[in-house]
């Protein structure tokens, strides 16, 4: 009799000990458990650590409230100015509301990840190129918005959405590299004429000092040529230039004679004097050849006499 009353206290215990483990559950640090019993649910939500449940009563469902990095598979779509494009994103998640996602949706995360490929559809369509390439933190507001609002109901809340690539066709890459050459080329041309601009102004300034100064000019031309000189395997040709010449000719000049002191004016009436006598032998020596010239004249052959004397007379 006592045999069998321990044998049946042993084995309330070892049923005892299998009910109690049945029923024992373990919730870690980052989850939460939503209790089911009989397919209603419990108001508490389980926390963290050792919990009990009745066995094939209850049902725990242990939720995950770390935030959930979802990828967004690339999306195809038609920008606002016709440019066909793939874009891909990811999407930062996580569950503040174990009950609500549990019953609210069938599966929440998969809810998530349709919901932000259709966001990331419509996002595609009323943008431009442009703001896909440029204006992503915008984008990146825009597209959480749409997924948050929903979301709220499923008890999960939408931590940050990030567009991560925009693939475009090859035409299109093309013609924006294209573009952008064009647009550097431009830029490049405008400041090399703003550079000429400015230094034809600092020339004319320089050619302004140098026209005053013009051996400022020779001292140039001996910088350029130490320049030049310094490279060492080259065969420099030095032109000689006239603007040298004529600075070492007026260098060379001698100074110009001091003016000669007035002499007394005594010497004045000698000089006048001297200058006509000098005049008066001139002239008499051609006066008298002029004179002379007719009498040395002989008459012609059979002229008569007397019409020859009447011709002097």
């Amino acid at each position: 009799m006592v045999e069998e009353l321990v044998a049946a206290g042993v084995s309330v215990v070892s049923v005892g000990i299998v009910y109690a483990m049945a029923g024992a559950r373990v919730v870690k640090q980052y989850e939460r458990g939503v209790v089911l019993r009989l397919g209603r649910l419990r108001s508490e939500v389980r926390g963290p650590g050792f919990t009990m449940v009745v066995p094939f009563v209850d049902k725990l469902r242990k939720v995950n409230m770390q935030i959930v990095t979802m990828p967004v598979p690339a999306q195809e779509g038609i920008t606002r100015d016709n440019v066909t494009v793939r874009v891909d994103a990811v999407v930062y998640f996580k569950v503040v509301d174990a009950a609500d996602a549990v019953i609210q949706v069938e599966d929440y995360r998969f809810a998530v990840s349709q919901m932000a490929q259709t966001s990331l559809r419509s996002i595609i369509g009323k943008s431009d190129l442009d703001d896909l390439l440029a204006n992503r933190e915008k984008l990146n507001q825009g597209l959480e918005l749409m997924i948050d609002s929903p979301a709220m109901g499923w008890g999960v809340q939408i931590d940050r959405v990030e567009i991560k690539d925009v693939s475009l066709p090859e035409t299109m890459k093309r013609s924006m590299a294209r573009q952008a050459e064009a647009d550097r080329e431009r830029r490049a041309r405008v400041i090399n004429a703003d550079a000429e601009l400015q230094a034809s102004k600092k020339l004319a300034e320089a050619a302004g000092v140098m026209s005053e100064q013009p051996a400022a000019l020779q001292l140039r031309l001996l910088q350029t040529v130490v320049a030049v000189a310094a490279e060492k395997n080259s065969t420099l040709v030095l032109p000689f230039p006239v603007e040298l010449l004529r600075f070492l000719e007026r260098a060379q000049q001698p100074a110009a004679p001091a003016p000669e002191q007035t002499r007394p004016s005594t010497e004045q009436p000698v000089r006048e004097s001297v200058e006509q006598s000098v005049r008066e032998s001139v002239e008499q020596p051609v006066e008298q050849s002029v004179q002379e010239q007719p009498s040395s004249l002989a008459p012609p052959l059979g002229s008569d006499p007397e019409e020859s004397k009447t011709r002097q007379d």
